[in-house]
């Protein structure tokens, strides 16, 4: 069977990295849609992130978006090209870094690359120049002929990484590729990201690590629930909510009447309580801040420190996830 042809790598440039449009997918006997009417458009030349709670709809998305997976509707575009129709092209600009490692332990480091890089169609000297290209981005050429079974767990995701890199692609989905290592692999992961942004690959972050994706994401997606509940560049998204917050921590564990009784304040759209810390939204900080001490002052509530205008994107993600009707 003859190759498919696809479209010529600068006529695709110009279109998003990823697009999907109106995405549905709801699994048999399921009591709720695992994505309901997801749009999204990801640019080209970003780290995205994609975050959200278990359960959230990441996993869904994430395998769809790479073609492992068939929407129950809607449309998804990778490099400007039709999943459904046009999988074999992708493949060839598109790597994929699984939450589980996707590796065989009995294989060396060098044989794994080998055979995934047979599996994107490498062969001959291509073949070998990129093994040894990618065992040096992970750094494991002396471990390069050692099964991998005797590898370390940030060893492993090493490889992990440079696997879904064998081929050169252009676009890489990585799925918690730093769950469950010491910090040094986690900050050398990290270090390489950071090079491929560089080099101008685009790449899809998933993380339950907020300050990973604070360090490394120029634009996120926060998905709850099935739906996009905050999209855009990252520090756009975090000064919309510096200039309407109030941050406290207090001396000692508040009731857990606090939450609703502060929001019968006048000017207090929502509030967030995280142990001894609290966010206050309002449109006018300035107005409701006497008020608030005086509340918390009628209630027995000791104040450690107060400050205006302080979100972190921790703060900004349970904001936009945690449950409206919880008191």
């Amino acid at each position: 069977m003859n190759d498919p042809v696809c479209p010529a790598a600068n006529a695709s440039s110009l279109a998003p990295a990823f697009e999907a449009e109106n995405l549905c997918k709801t699994y048999k006997g399921g009591r709720a849609p695992a994505l309901d009417h997801v749009t999204l458009t990801i640019p080209r030349g970003v780290i995205f992130g994609m975050l959200g709670p278990n359960g959230a709809g990441k996993t869904t998305l994430l395998s769809i978006l790479c073609g492992l997976l068939r929407p129950s509707a809607g449309q998804v575009r990778v490099d400007g090209k039709d999943v459904r129709y046009e999988a074999a092209c992708i493949k060839r600009v598109l790597g994929v870094v699984p939450q589980e490692p996707a590796i065989y332990p009995t294989l060396t480091a060098r044989e794994n690359l080998g055979y995934f890089g047979r599996m994107q169609g490498l062969s001959g000297d291509r073949l070998e120049e990129r093994i040894r290209a990618c065992l040096e981005i992970a750094d494991l050429v002396e471990v390069a002929d050692e099964q991998v079974n005797h590898f370390s767990g940030g060893f492993k995701r090493r490889l992990n990484l440079v696997i879904g890199l064998i081929h050169e692609p252009q676009l890489l989905i990585l799925d918690e590729p730093t769950v469950a290592i010491d910090p040094h692999s986690r900050y050398f992961i990290h270090q390489r990201l950071r090079e491929l942004h560089a080099a101008g690959v685009t790449m899809i972050l998933s993380t339950h690590i907020l300050e990973e994706a604070e360090q490394l994401c120029q634009e996120i997606a926060i998905i709850n629930q099935g739906k996009i509940v905050a999209q855009g560049p990252l520090e756009g998204l975090l000064r919309s909510q510096r200039g309407n917050c109030i941050e406290v921590r207090l001396e000692s564990d508040p009731p857990d009447s606090l939450a609703a009784t502060l929001r019968q304040l006048p000017g207090i759209t929502d509030v967030l309580v995280m142990g001894r810390n609290f966010r206050i939204v309002t449109p006018a900080p300035d107005e409701v801040v006497a008020p608030l001490v005086a509340t918390l002052k009628a209630n027995d509530m000791r104040v450690l420190s107060l400050s205006f205008g302080t979100a972190s994107l921790e703060q900004f993600f349970l904001s936009r996830t945690a449950d409206r009707g919880a008191s």
